[in-house]
């Protein structure tokens, strides 16, 4: 195999998994129940490891964009959590360490915990108020694939969470004007 073909079978298998999530496995209360709860939260905090936390940040650079109050948890400038907020961890396994330290203490402050996380039922799912399940391969290798280790997962949180914040611009009656304004303009 070529690395061209490579190339074209991960972003084959990522789109497949894409279109295989948002068909079969998207749990339609759940999402509006998470976009409810961003919209009623005091101030939404979000938190993953690793590529999962930079997802998260994607997230939270969107909340901020369309005038949310939102914070990822462990930079310098995030303020305490506590009861009101809303915590989203992103973990595909559902087993990582920090992100359930973090979701443990959130819950022992008071604050709401959703997870999204391909397993429902780890640990970090069962400790979660609520559990968005996404599909895609995690660090826990569950099937084999071209794209690198948790590739689907990422993706499919990435364009999740952008639906989710479509569906909260629409809600709010924000356009894409106000992520313009918003938008970094020293870079």
């Amino acid at each position: 195999m070529s690395e061209d073909d490579r190339v074209q079978k991960t972003l084959q298998e990522l789109g497949q998994n894409l279109l295989s999530f948002a068909s079969e496995g998207l749990d339609d209360k759940a999402v509006k129940k998470l976009v409810r709860t961003i919209k009623a939260a005091r101030r939404n905090f979000v938190y993953g490891a690793g590529r999962s936390g930079l997802v998260g940040r994607c997230f939270v650079q969107r909340l901020m964009h369309i005038g949310l109050d939102a914070y990822f948890i462990g930079e310098t400038l995030t303020p305490s959590l506590a009861q009101d907020d809303l915590l989203v961890v992103i973990s595909g396994s559902g087993q990582t360490t920090s992100t359930f330290a973090i979701a443990e203490k959130a819950r022992e402050l008071g604050a709401q915990v959703f997870a999204v996380t391909a397993h429902p039922s780890s640990p970090i799912g069962k400790l979660a108020n609520l559990v968005i399940p996404v599909k895609g391969k995690t660090r826990l290798m569950e099937h084999e694939s071209v794209a690198p280790f948790t590739s689907q997962f990422d993706v499919a949180t990435l364009a999740f969470l952008d639906g989710v914040i479509s569906q909260l611009m629409a809600d709010l009656g924000v356009g894409e004007d106000a992520i313009a304004d918003k938008h970094a303009t020293v870079e």
